[in-house]
C-alpha cells in the first residue's frame, strides 16, 4: 500500500545510519522507521484498510516461514528486513509498505502521537521478553528516550521503577514520567541505591537501555535471585559477565530487538491514554529542515527526547 507520510520520528539509530556506523544497515538508504500517515492507495486483495485511513507503520518485515517466524519471533526473522535499515524508510513524502505492516490509527489519536507507537513497541517487546507485573521492582539503566519508554510501559503494569543516569536533567525528566526513584550514577552508587529492593535482595528486573557494556556485569551483581535482565543495547565491545553470578542466582538474560507485532497493542494503549506520549515530543521540524533537526540532536541531546519531522507542514 502507498502511504503519504505525515509525521516521522528521529531515532538514535537513524543518526548511526546517517554516519555509517550502524552495523545492520545496507547502503544507499532512505532512513526513517518511526512514521505514520494516510493511506493513498492499496494493492489488489487488501482488506480492512482503504484510502483515507490513517495508519502507523511497523517497520519489521519478516518472511513468515523460517524457524524464528514459526515460533512467533518474527522480529529476529532469518531474512529480516527493516524499513529504514535494510529497505528504504519513511523520511520521504510517500512510501510503499506491505499491507500487513500498516496498523490503523483510531479516530481521536493525533498522528504525531501515533508515530510514537514504534518506539513504545521497543519497550513493550523487552518487557514481554522478560515478563513484567505489579510485583516487580525494575532498575532501568538510562533516562534517554529508550529508558523513558520502558519506564512508562513498566508503570502501566504497576511496577516500581528506579532509573539511573549520569545526567541530572534527564533524571528529573524521568521523575516527571513517574520514576519512583532516580539515581545519579555519577555521584551515587547504584548498587547501594538498589540494595534495599525486595527486602534486601535487589531489583527483580533490570533493563539496560543505555547500551554500555560494563553495565551488564553490574546488573548481574545487583539483581535479586531469580531476576530477569533485558538487554537493548548492541555495542560490539566485550563485557565481563560472571557465570557464577548467573548460576548462583539463576538469572535470566534476554536480548531484545525491535518488536514482534506489538504495534496494535501499543496503539490501543495510546488511544486509551495509558501512556504519556505528548510529553515525549520535545521538538518538531518541517521535513525540509531535517538537517537542523539532526544537528540539534547531535549538538544538544539534553534538550531533546523525541524530535519529529512534519511532512504535512
Amino acid at each position: 500500500m502507498q502511504i503519504r507520510v505525515q509525521r516521522a520520528g528521529i531515532c538514535g539509530s537513524d543518526l548511526h545510519i546517517f554516519h555509517g556506523s550502524n552495523p545492520f544497515a545496507k547502503y544507499p538508504r532512505i532512513i526513517g522507521h518511526e512514521f505514520a500517515g494516510q493511506v493513498e492507495a492499496v494493492g489488489e486483495g487488501v482488506e480492512g484498510t482503504a484510502p483515507g485511513d490513517r495508519v502507523v507503520v511497523d517497520p519489521v518485515v519478516s518472511c513468515g516461514h523460517c524457524y524464528a517466524c514459526r515460533i512467533g519471533r518474527s522480529n529476529v526473522c532469518g531474512r529480516l528486513e527493516v524499513l529504514g535499515v535494510h529497505r528504504d524508510g519513511g523520511f520521504r513524502d510517500r512510501v510503499t509498505v506491505p499491507a500487513a505492516n500498516a496498523v490503523k490509527v483510531p479516530d481521536g489519536l493525533p498522528i504525531e502521537l501515533a508515530a510514537l507507537a514504534e518506539p513504545f513497541s521497543i519497550a513493550a517487546n523487552v518487557l514481554t521478553r522478560t515478563g513484567i507485573d505489579a510485583g516487580d521492582s525494575v532498575l532501568i539503566y538510562g533516562a534517554g528516550t529508550v529508558g523513558l519508554t520502558v519506564l512508562q510501559v513498566a508503570k502501566l503494569h504497576g511496577a516500581r521503577c528506579i532509573v539511573t543516569d549520569l545526567d541530572a536533567a534527564r533524571l528529573e525528566r524521568a521523575r516527571s514520567f513517574g520514576a519512583d526513584v532516580v539515581v545519579n550514577s555519577g555521584t551515587h552508587s547504584v548498587p547501594e541505591a538498589v540494595a534495599g529492593e525486595h527486602d534486601g535482595l535487589g531489583p527483580s528486573l533490570v533493563i539496560d537501555g543505555a547500551g554500555v557494556p560494563a553495565l551488564l556485569e553490574e546488573a548481574c551483581r545487583v539483581a535479586s535471585p531469580a531476576a530477569r535482565i533485558g538487554i537493548l543495547g548492541f555495542s560490539p565491545a566485550p563485557c565481563n559477565v560472571s557465570q557464577q553470578e548467573i548460576v548462583k542466582k539463576e538469572l535470566t538474560l534476554v536480548g531484545s530487538r525491535l518488536n514482534r507485532r506489538l504495534l496494535p497493542q501499543v496503539v490501543q494503549w495510546l488511544a486509551e491514554g495509558r501512556l504519556r506520549p505528548a510529553a515525549m515530543i520535545t521538538q518538531t521540524f518541517a521535513a525540509a529542515d531535517a538537517p537542523a533537526a539532526f544537528e540539534l540532536i547531535e549538538k544538544d541531546p539534553g534538550s531533546t527526547v523525541k524530535v519529529q519531522l512534519a511532512f504535512d507542514a
